[in-house]
C-alpha cells in the first residue's frame, strides 16, 4: 500500500490531531475521494459522520479510538498501519431509510446507521401509533419517544434504552420504546430486517414529536416511514480478534 492511498480525518481533539500530524509525517495523506481506505481518529461519533460521507463510494474505514466510546474504533498505534489494514476483518452495515413528514407536509429524507429516533418535544408524552408492513401493531404507544435499531446500532441507545443487542450479522432490527408508559408492559419487539415501519403520530399539534436519523433532526413530524436500505452500504475495518461481531457478542456477557 503506498503511502498516498490514505486519507486521515481527525475528531478535532487534541489527542486526535496530535495523531493526524504523527500519521501524515510517517505515511503521507491523500484526497479522501483518491483514498485506498480512511483512517477516522476520534470516537463514535467521528465515525458515524465519515462513514456517512462515504457511503456507496467502496472506501472502507478503519477507526482509531480518541474519544469517549470507540465501540466502532481499533486502538491506537502509529507502527505498521498499512499492514494492520490489510489484515483487517471487514464488516458490512446497511443503513436505515427514513421519510419524515413534518404539520405542513414536507417529506424529509435521511439515512441512519444507528438508530432513527422520535422524542417528545414538549412537556407532555408522546402519542404515537406504530404499524409494522402496514398492519397496526400498537394503537397508541404514549412514551417519551421510541427508536428503530440497526444490529450496528443496537449497542449505542438502543441499549441505553434496554432494547437487545442484535447479533451484527442478523437480518433483525430493534423497534424498542424510550421511557413508555402505556402499555406499561411491551418494551420493544424484533424485526425482520425486511420489514417497513411506520409511526403516525396522535394529537401532534399538542404533542410534537421530533425524529432524528443519527445526527440528522427533524421537527414536528406527524408520520415516519422507516426501512432497511440494501441499496446502500459501508465498510468498517477491525483489528483481528476484536471485529464488531466479537465486541457485540463481548457486549452481551457484561454484567
Amino acid at each position: 500500500m503506498s503511502k498516498t492511498q490514505l486519507s486521515f480525518v481527525s475528531s478535532g481533539v487534541p489527542g486526535a490531531n496530535a495523531a493526524l500530524q504523527t500519521l501524515q509525517n510517517r505515511y503521507g495523506n491523500t484526497q479522501l475521494s483518491d483514498a485506498s481506505t480512511v483512517v477516522v481518529l476520534g470516537g463514535d461519533g467521528q465515525m458515524l459522520q465519515t462513514l456517512h460521507k462515504v457511503m456507496n463510494q467502496n472506501i472502507p474505514v478503519y477507526g482509531m479510538h480518541f474519544g469517549s466510546v470507540g465501540f466502532l474504533m481499533n486502538d491506537f498505534n502509529e507502527h505498521d498501519l498499512p499492514a494492520r489494514i490489510a489484515a483487517a476483518q471487514a464488516t458490512t452495515i446497511h443503513p436505515l431509510s427514513m421519510t419524515a413528514t413534518d404539520q405542513v407536509g414536507n417529506k424529509h429524507h435521511a439515512l441512519a446507521l444507528n438508530e432513527v429516533s422520535l422524542f417528545r418535544a414538549s412537556y407532555q408524552a408522546a402519542k404515537i401509533e406504530i404499524f409494522v408492513d402496514e398492519k397496526s401493531r400498537i394503537e397508541e404507544l404514549i412514551c417519551d419517544g421510541v427508536l428503530l435499531a440497526t444490529p450496528a446500532g443496537s449497542t449505542a441507545y438502543n441499549l441505553s434504552a434496554h432494547g437487545p443487542i442484535l447479533p451484527i450479522d442478523s437480518p433483525l432490527l430493534a423497534l424498542t420504546p424510550i421511557s413508555p408508559f402505556r402499555p406499561r408492559r411491551w418494551r420493544g419487539a424484533i424485526l425482520p430486517n425486511r420489514a417497513a415501519v411506520r409511526f403516525q403520530i396522535r394529537e401532534f399539534e399538542k404533542r410534537p414529536v421530533t425524529a432524528v436519523a443519527d445526527s440528522q433532526q427533524f421537527l414536528n413530524v406527524v408520520e415516519v416511514m422507516v426501512k432497511e436500505d440494501r441499496n446502500n452500504a459501508v465498510t468498517l475495518l477491525f483489528d483481528p480478534g476484536h471485529s464488531l461481531e466479537e465486541r457485540v457478542l463481548n457486549e452481551q456477557f457484561k454484567y
